[in-house]
């Protein structure tokens, strides 16, 4: 449970980083691409504004003309060239005066691509363009060279990406050091719940002893009457409700290596459900098994003695009257799917994912009935969990299915 609430915990912690990284990588992209395309169409704008120039002709440079996106020097280092088109879409006259890589023909080439894209503004390649119309039906189209502007901003998406990479790794190592520490407390709990438990069922056990033996010496003295049969069943539930939670204890431990071996789950099914039938029978009820022959697991055979004996339990006590309770063991690939199924009336859906909760009890005055007290299916979880598996639950058509998916670990 630990190291599963550990990975959890990188799995968060990661994806949470991952997370905000990408909308920040994203909004930062984004913001300067926008910040890159307003300064271009603003000096776009400018030069149609004032005739292919960034100051009227013949007016003086005034520099406090230019806000923060056009500076003084921006006319001298912008790369740009103007084409009039007539009202059919034909070049009427080009202006290279200031552009000097791209011949007319490579002019011609970028103007019918940007004619072609029926935008009236927009990216070719590495330029930038915006059309206007003139007054006679014609266009004027205005492209200017943004290659560094946009290597610009590529570089900084790219030194973003990378930064986030290395984020990304320095919290996950750093996670892998310090998440020991950060579960520490809820470890320590834990083990402190589990010695708990461990303790104090050692400690009823002694007074719940003496307590039979005494009744056992008064049954012997005076007969046996409803009051002492009464107080014997409440000490018999106490003692299988403690045997329950020392089970429940152990099985969440980590599983030691000598414990683990080889073994067919099939046999173990088989031998489980034999031992079944005859107490469903008894009960008015049938039960079918579908095992596979030869499945092989490696895991501790016991704690699959335990995990069958607790489905089937369950199964035979809430199972409707002469139902009809069903064990299916198979094989899928790499995971062996265990799956018990019984008819049930009256079971709430929305409280299945409860029914693996300790102490939980749907129908209270029933599973007292029954003699249940809501660690059958604790159990049954942890055992599965500690295999490596899940486990869980569904109610369709007035039948209740719960069903283990464990792979089959080589």
């Amino acid at each position: 449970m630990i190291r599963s609430l550990r990975r959890k915990f990188i799995l968060i912690a990661m994806a949470s980083l991952v997370g905000t990284m990408v909308i920040l990588c994203t909004a930062i992209g984004i913001g300067n691409h926008y910040i890159t395309t307003n300064r271009l169409d603003h000096a776009i704008a400018l030069l149609r504004q004032n005739g292919g120039a960034f100051h009227p002709p013949g007016a003086r440079f005034d520099p406090s003309a230019f806000d923060f996106q056009i500076t003084p020097e921006t006319p001298f280092e912008t790369r740009y060239f103007m084409v009039k088109l007539t009202a059919e879409k034909e070049i009427k006259s080009v202006s290279m005066d200031h552009i000097a890589a791209l011949d007319r023909r490579a002019v011609v080439d970028t103007i019918q691509r940007i004619i072609d894209t029926k935008a009236a503004r927009g990216y070719v390649d590495h330029y930038r363009f915006g059309m206007f119309p003139d007054k006679n039906g014609g266009s004027t189209i205005i492209v200017l060279d943004c290659f560094l502007q946009l290597q610009s901003a590529n570089n900084m998406l790219r030194i973003t990406v990378i930064m986030f990479l290395i984020c990304v790794l320095i919290v996950f190592v750093l996670l892998l050091f310090l998440s020991k520490r950060a579960i520490r407390p809820f470890a320590d709990n834990l083990e402190r719940q589990r010695q708990f438990i461990t303790d104090a069922s050692h400690e009823l056990k002694t007074p719940l002893a003496i307590l039979s033996a005494d009744i056992g010496l008064l049954e012997d003295t005076y007969g046996r009457d409803k009051w002492l049969e009464s107080a014997r069943s409440q000490i018999t539930r106490l003692d299988k409700l403690i045997k329950n939670l020392v089970e429940l204890a152990r099985t969440e431990e980590t599983v030691k290596e000598d414990a683990v071996v080889c073994f067919s789950i099939s046999e173990v099914a088989q031998a489980s459900v034999d031992a079944f039938r005859p107490l469903a029978e008894a009960d008015g009820k049938s039960l079918t098994a579908e095992i596979a022959d030869g499945i092989i697991l490696k895991g501790v055979q016991d704690n699959f003695f335990r995990l069958f004996s607790i489905l089937l339990d369950n199964a035979v006590k809430y199972c409707d009257p002469e139902g009809v309770i069903r064990l299916s063991v198979s094989q899928r690939g790499r995971n062996i799917y265990i799956a018990v199924s019984n008819p049930c009336a009256g079971v709430n859906a929305a409280q299945l994912p409860r029914y693996f909760d300790r102490f939980y009890r749907a129908d209270s005055s029933r599973a007292r009935s029954t003699g249940g007290y809501g660690i059958g299916l604790s159990t049954a979880r942890a055992i599965v969990t500690r295999h490596k598996g899940r486990i869980t639950n569904h109610y369709v058509n007035g039948v209740i299915t719960f069903t283990a998916v464990i792979p089959q670990i080589s």
